[in-house]
């Protein structure tokens, strides 16, 4: 990858400190369940279908598979309500990290003009090329402001044209969850205004480029996405988290993470939050969805901070555009470089990490549906797995496993990964018996 080259480069040729502009506005007036929020009031309140998607890390890779799935859900209609709908326009919430963070941000924002000009605006636009020419541009050589700045300024003019989580909540789309890591705790940090919240700080001004930002800011190469922790607000024990304080004693997880958002607390200490890959925490964006749940006080409390009843189906839908590794470096006695070693040591705590997480999932989504089901209406859980290694086709599989995680692919790599995000959840099982359950047409596996 030339930009992971360039960037080391740079790295060991930089001796400055660099410091990271602050964009978050302090707030005194905290009102729980305002601005951009877990709470907002979902448009989508039928009966029928609670639908989650969640976009994995990858880049340009997973922001091209990602948009595969959504036209395919586009161009899929079932039947809601007693009235025939896109499955596209039942989805809730769509919670992302790093490349998918591209996907669903944009869609947040634009709506239906990514289906109009997403590629040619991203997804084929050789992004990689024009942050290695601001980063060995003289004039950036003496910014205190570190790399991290100059691709949140090329995200902002030529991405997300400098619009807010104000012009996100003006959508009357789902509610889009962009997560990072918090660099100092080690916890999934997300750009909702509960966390917000916790840094007595407005999400509705800040710039979704800096969040995007902050979800793809690989460690080392970029520098940390810095956001203030102001004093002078009271979030009455930050009452969305409290619910889940008698489960804390049972569930280390949720003891971890409760234990990370009352850290923001101490003012003094942490004055400054750095923000950093979400694919760190969580690089299948399904942590945030299971955290989320959890810390409201199970699926129940979560649908009613939604503002919805118990739907007949609980859909997740994970879009896993992660790759397996295909090592060059036992063929020989050769030392392995630098970067090799750093992507074999990210890729191994990667696949455990993304195992053991889908293996959570597995058991929690069955679990919140009997949780929120009545006798008189049971609730169907449905867990959708997508990712590459879902293709027999050896020449496929071995096609997609090359493409690397960049932000350089060529044209015939974007279309192809398009495609394979349509191609593979139109034959999934899983999400065949959803369609076929709502009335729509069940999709043919061609």
């Amino acid at each position: 990858m030339k930009l992971l080259s360039v960037l080391l480069a740079l790295l060991l040729l930089s001796g400055c400190a660099s410091y990271g502009i602050v964009e978050n506005q302090a707030t005194t007036d905290i009102q729980p369940g305002t601005g951009y929020s877990l709470a907002l009031p979902d448009s989508r309140d039928d009966d029928d279908i609670v639908l989650i998607l969640a976009f994995s890390g990858g880049g340009t890779r997973a922001a091209a598979f990602s948009y595969g799935v959504l036209q395919e859900l586009r161009d899929t209609r079932v039947v809601v309500d007693g009235q025939s709908h896109r499955l596209l326009d039942e989805v809730d919430v769509i919670s992302s990290v790093s490349g998918g963070s591209f996907t669903s941000a944009y869609y947040g924002l634009f709506g239906e003009r990514i289906f109009d000009d997403f590629e040619t605006v991203f997804l084929k636009r050789n992004v990689e090329s024009k942050l290695i020419y601001a980063l060995f541009n003289p004039l950036a050589w003496f910014r205190s402001t570190g790399r991290t700045e100059l691709a949140i300024s090329l995200y902002q003019r030529s991405v997300f044209l400098d619009k807010t989580f104000a012009d996100m909540q003006a959508q009357d789309g789902p509610l889009i969850v962009i997560n990072a890591s918090d660099l100092g705790y080690g916890v999934r940090f997300s750009f909702v205004q509960e966390y917000f919240d916790l840094l007595c700080s407005d999400l509705s001004s800040y710039p979704v480029a800096r969040a995007v930002a902050a979800s793809s800011a690989v460690p080392l190469l970029f520098n940390p996405v810095v956001v203030k922790n102001y004093p002078g607000c009271r979030v009455d024990g930050a009452a969305w988290m409290t619910a889940a304080g008698q489960g804390v004693m049972t569930n280390a997880d949720l003891a971890e993470i409760i234990d990370g958002l009352k850290s923001y607390a101490d003012k003094d200490k942490r004055q400054f939050v750095h923000l950093v890959d979400g694919g760190i925490t969580d690089n299948l964006g399904l942590r945030a969805l299971y955290d989320v749940i959890e810390v409201a006080g199970g699926a129940g409390a979560y649908l009613q901070r939604m503002g919805r009843k118990p739907p007949r189906k609980f859909v997740v839908i994970s879009v896993d555009a992660s790759t397996e590794r295909q090592p060059t470096m036992d063929e020989s006695a050769r030392q392995p470089s630098l970067g090799d070693t750093l992507s074999a040591m990210s890729s191994v705590q990667l696949h455990r990490y993304n195992t053991a997480t889908k293996e959570l999932l597995e058991e929690s989504i069955p679990h919140w549906a009997t949780e929120v089901s009545t006798p008189q209406n049971r609730v169907e859980s449905h867990f959708v797995q997508l990712g590459f290694h879902d293709y027999l086709e050896s020449d496929k599989l071995q096609f997609f496993n090359r493409i690397p995680t960049s932000f350089d692919l060529s044209d015939e790599q974007v279309d192809r990964l398009i495609s394979a995000g349509r191609d593979l959840l139109r034959r999934n099982p899983e999400f065949q018996r959803v369609v076929t359950d709502l009335g729509g047409v069940a999709p043919s596996a061609n």
